[in-house]
């Protein structure tokens, strides 16, 4: 049966990755704000052009337009749910979203919590560093090279960082999502909808703990 639910979790929680493997394993439709902004602009359509307008002026696209994208989207192909990664991000996003589902006559069946501890998040974000050539990922203490700076599939020596990989860069991205997004697990607790996983577990058992969130609801 077809689910749609909310991915919550700060930087760096895999909430992509999860997203990811829902798509593959579910046939869920992954709705993430920036990736629907690029779509729009590169399709031509009139909320595309509006967005483009929006985003020449260097101003920030409205809450109201970002509603407008997701209900285009919605009504595409998104027959086996959904998966909202990034949005919302506030409480005003959270009512817009439920009257929107409501008026659709679609259900948000889970907002699945990804719980990190922020110190290990912060470890395993600097750390992290990938090929510049095949894009493999490794990590100073959990995976690093075979041979120090070396890329262990296809030997280049072109290693790359992020550049918002510090972690005072990290600190800063996690204060912004405490201070605006934190409250949502409030909100969709009160309503009966939270629920909670290890995020900083293997990605298999994020995988399969969100499986078993999925089952129940």
């Amino acid at each position: 049966m077809a689910k749609n639910i909310i991915l919550l979790g700060p930087p760096g929680a895999g909430k992509g990755t999860q997203a990811k493997r829902l798509e593959e394993t579910r046939g869920m439709v992954q709705l993430s704000t920036g990736d629907m902004l690029r779509e729009a602009m590169a399709s031509g359509s009139d909320m595309g052009k509006r967005v483009a307008a929006i985003m020449d002026r260097g101003e920030l696209v409205t809450d109201e337009v970002v509603i407008g994208l997701i209900e285009e989207k919605l009504g595409q192909g998104t027959s086996g749910g959904v998966i909202f990664d990034g949005f919302p991000r506030t409480l005003k996003q959270a009512d817009a979203l439920g009257a929107l589902m409501a008026r659709l006559g679609r259900t948000l069946d889970a907002v699945i919590e990804m719980q990190v501890d922020d110190a290990v998040l912060v470890r395993r974000i600097t750390g992290r560093y990938t090929c510049g050539q095949c894009g493999a990922v490794y990590h100073d203490e959990t995976r690093p090279t075979k041979v120090a700076g070396t890329c262990d599939v296809c030997g280049s020596t072109e290693m790359k960082r992020r550049a918002d990989d510090t972690e005072e860069a990290l600190k800063t991205r996690l204060m912004e999502y405490y201070k605006k997004t934190s409250p949502l697990i409030g909100y969709y607790y009160a309503k009966g909808q939270l629920r909670s996983v290890d995020g900083l577990a293997e990605v298999d058992a994020v995988a399969a703990a969100i499986t078993k969130v999925l089952d129940k609801v």
